[in-house]
């Protein structure tokens, strides 16, 4: 089996994001895709009133981020190459790094759970503000347990297997690379979670933004489930109860990778959530044979660390006989 600089890159990426997330004292392509989407967005809900006008500005801003990111990571690797192999590869890391996001999901989880242990429940529901969007205020210890559960479930594939899944197909096709695929994939993670919400200013501008997320999401969160179906060994309940709940979930994506987690464990996700002051009421998934306890969260990041390195796995091994 051939091993590439390509393959090497993202074993090394997914090394240093395992050892250290995200080094506060890099700048993050986060940070400009959303510097970008906030000036836009603010612009184009200022300047205008007009639905069709907001719909196409939002075309638009969706497709030239996505398109934009991915052309200047391509940009950024091929040119720093011709400078030196090492430069290129040091690039290449890096850029890739930022697109994983395992080690800052477990950090996210530490830090609403730390304070919990210690029965300092206005910092937990204060740390837990910081990665949710439901309001935090009144969160009983059992609410924040489920919330910190379904924030995992949830962006394991948003922040972990998609852009994962993005990278193995970039390593399958070597004229355009890693690193451009998995930075398109974020660019569309960030649109979605900035401006893909269905309330306003954000119901025109933002509508291309979520439902395209969806669509890229879609595949990456089916192989999700499967995976943690079989990692779970219930593969057959994930499905059934995945059909008779997922679907219910306004989301085609989140409700089944929540689920998978549900029906794994053994607890129930779902319920009510109050955002802005506003009750919303979601479908309940899993069935309730276990409490959501602080060890169950702590298996649900077992399934996802291992579920990772899975792909990983399988992604270098299919690069290597492809290649």
């Amino acid at each position: 089996m051939m091993i590439n600089s390509a393959t090497v890159a993202l074993l090394i990426a997914a090394f240093l994001d395992y050892l250290i997330a995200d080094p506060p004292f890099l700048p993050h392509p986060v940070q400009g895709m959303g510097m970008v989407i906030s000036f836009v967005s603010k612009t184009v809900t200022n300047f205008t009133k007009n639905s069709l006008l907001r719909r196409i500005a939002g075309v638009v801003l969706g497709l030239g981020l996505i398109i934009g990111s991915g052309c200047l990571g391509w940009g950024l690797v091929y040119f720093s190459k011709q400078i030196s192999i090492w430069l290129g590869l040091t690039i290449e890391v890096i850029l890739l790094a930022s697109c994983f996001a395992a080690r800052s999901l477990r950090n996210a989880a530490i830090a609403v759970l730390t304070p919990l242990k210690n029965n300092e429940i206005e910092t937990a529901r204060t740390q837990l503000s910081y990665y949710v969007g439901r309001d935090t205020n009144n969160l009983s210890p059992p609410e924040i347990l489920r919330a910190v559960l379904e924030t995992i479930a949830e962006n394991t594939t948003d922040g972990v297997t998609a852009p994962l899944f993005y990278a193995i197909v970039g390593l399958l096709i070597p004229p355009v690379g890693i690193v451009p695929f998995a930075l398109a994939y974020k660019a569309a993670s960030t649109l979605d979670s900035m401006i893909g919400y269905q309330r306003e200013p954000f119901t025109d501008i933002g509508w291309f933004s979520a439902k395209f997320e969806d669509i890229l999401t879609w595949l990456p969160c089916r192989l999700t489930v499967l995976t943690i179906g079989l990692l779970g060994r219930k593969p057959r309940q994930v499905w059934q109860v995945g059909k008779r709940d997922a679907t219910q979930d306004p989301s085609p994506n989140a409700g089944w990778s929540e689920c998978a987690y549900a029906v794994v464990l053994g607890v129930q996700l779902g319920g009510e959530n109050t955002y802005q002051g506003l009750v919303k009421k979601k479908p309940l998934l899993g069935n309730p044979d276990f409490q959501i306890t602080e060890a169950k969260i702590e298996q649900a990041l077992g399934l996802t660390r291992t579920c990772f390195l899975s792909w990983l796995v399988l992604g270098v091994a299919l690069s290597g006989a492809v290649g």
